[in-house]
């Protein structure tokens, strides 16, 4: 009898029978089975009007497996679009692998569900041959994947070791499953292939939940430790729902399907990948955040650095103007000096006034000139020098005056380190204040007390006629630039009537 095919084009596992009203025939049917161990042989006479609804029902016996496997399917095409997208963000290689992974794995799901209790080319072609490799593919891109998330290389070398070897397993069994599928005719073998690899994969998945044990400490571990166990519970479940006649009694539909368990296993694992990778993603943010706080120190130190190397050169600088201008003006001004005294001597009574004038000219610019290398050299930037200098400066100032300078000093002065600006200021403004008391105070007596504690204040008191802060321009400039002095560095000035004039310079330590 001529073999005619139904009229739907998937099915291409019926054929058609035609028998005259009250005839009876024998039929023997040549079967050729399918290589794959779903095959199932069930003899079933079916009005050719009913064929399309006997297929519906036989499809709808797993309809609920086929809604969580759907819906299995639309989790991992979101995870498929997480991964591409973090993987072009931060162009991670292991979301990349792990998109390939979802993938492969997500498209072998949504086929299987779809052909299931259908008899299609592709449906057999899918059961018999692509299924196992798509598994395979996908299981080497999760090794791949799993490689590069816990950076086995680096921290994991024996987990490492284990997927390099579970990599070869797998390249292996898909080149031998491939040969005996389409070069022999041997089932067993291709059968055999199939299920030791499978069983091999289970095994390493034990030795990676006994390393996890060893390692507990690592949370990141911790979840995949738990993922992985209820991945292989339910596989181990899956697996033999399939090659073993389980007696499931009066169980619902669903809870007879090795689908369904295996949908369960890599939910149930996919859950724990996402709370390790919120975990990982959490590590790295507090790792990116160090290590900024890191370098941001480590810009700070340089900028120390350069700003001390910097001041050290201004130091350098500062010192060999100083010793320059004490070296050739410094000299240059002593000669002045002693030669317009030789001259005035010799000349006796006849001295010309410029010649006075000279000397004394030459004795305030010597004067002044100590000053500045004083204030320029950097061996000097101390309080207790501070105070050393203005001491000696306020005695010899007032040494030929009518003027009696005393001054009142602690008893101890630790050598506290003041920089070469504030003790130049302070110095000129207490140099200001001293040149107006012999101006205009027409003072007999000044004290100077220095006193040291959270400030260094240096309080000048002298007994004159005081100063009159409505007619202060007789003063000029002196008083404007005293203050514009010490709140250049941060500190304060005050000046008041009591019983002649006081100046307070105050400056925080």
């Amino acid at each position: 009898m001529n073999s005619i095919l139904p009229v739907t084009p998937k099915e291409i596992s019926y054929r058609l029978i035609s028998l005259a009203p009250h005839n009876s025939a024998t039929i023997i049917a040549e079967l050729t089975f399918v290589r794959t161990h779903l095959n199932k042989i069930k003899p079933s006479l079916i009005n050719p009007g009913y064929l399309v609804s006997f297929v519906k029902d036989l499809d709808s016996t797993n309809m609920q497996s086929k809604i969580i496997t759907y819906l299995f399917c639309g989790l991992l095409l979101m995870m498929i679009l997480f991964s591409l997208a973090s993987f072009f963000q931060g162009a991670n290689k292991e979301f990349l692998y792990y998109s390939g992974y979802a993938f492969f794995l997500g498209l072998m799901l949504f086929i299987k569900a779809i052909y299931s209790y259908n008899t299609s080319w592709f449906g057999f072609f899918q059961e018999t041959y692509l299924d196992f490799i798509m598994q395979c593919a996908g299981i080497f891109l999760y090794m791949l994947f799993m490689q590069k998330f816990l950076s086995t290389r680096q921290y994991h070398p024996f987990l490492y070791k284990l997927y390099y070897t579970g990599e070869i397993l797998l390249v292996v069994s898909i080149a031998a499953y491939t040969f005996a599928h389409y070069f022999t005719a041997n089932y067993a073998l291709e059968n055999h292939i199939e299920n030791s690899t499978k069983i091999l994969l289970l095994v390493m998945v034990l030795f990676f939940l006994v390393y996890s044990t060893r390692v507990w400490n690592d949370r990141l571990l911790r979840y995949l430790f738990w993922g992985n166990l209820f991945l292989l519970i339910f596989s181990l479940l899956s697996l033999l729902m399939l090659n073993r006649d389980i007696i499931t009694g009066n169980l619902p539909v669903i809870l007879k399907s090795s689908l369904f368990y295996y949908d369960i296993g890599l939910l149930i694992e996919l859950i724990f990948f996402l709370l390790g990778l919120n975990h990982k993603n959490k590590r790295q943010l507090i790792s990116q955040a160090r290590e900024r706080e890191r370098l941001k120190a480590k810009d700070q130190m340089n900028e120390y650095e350069k700003e001390i190397a910097i001041y050290k050169a201004q130091q350098q600088e500062r010192e060999r103007i100083s010793a320059d201008m004490h070296d050739e003006l410094g000299s240059g001004m002593t000669a002045i000096r002693l030669m317009s005294e030789i001259a005035r001597k010799k000349m006796k009574e006849n001295t010309p006034v410029e010649i006075e004038k000279i000397s004394h000219s030459a004795d305030e610019v010597l004067n002044k000139m100590n000053a500045i290398i004083w204030s320029m050299n950097s061996g000097n930037d101390t309080i207790d020098n501070l105070v050393s200098y203005i001491r000696a400066y306020a005695l010899e100032y007032f040494e030929n005056t009518s003027i009696d300078c005393k001054i009142f000093t602690p008893d101890h002065i630790e050598p506290t380190e003041l920089a070469g600006d504030k003790r130049r200021n302070l110095f000129l403004c207490v140099k200001e204040t001293l040149n107006n008391v012999l101006k205009h105070s027409k003072a007999t007596e000044l004290r100077i007390d220095f006193k040291i504690d959270q400030a260094l204040t240096i309080k000048i008191m002298d007994n004159g006629i005081g100063i009159d802060m409505q007619k202060i321009r007789q003063f000029g400039n002196g008083l404007k630039n005293i203050a514009k002095r010490i709140e250049s560095i941060g500190g304060i000035y005050q000046i008041e009537n009591n019983m002649g004039t006081v100046t307070v310079l105050r400056l925080p330590l």
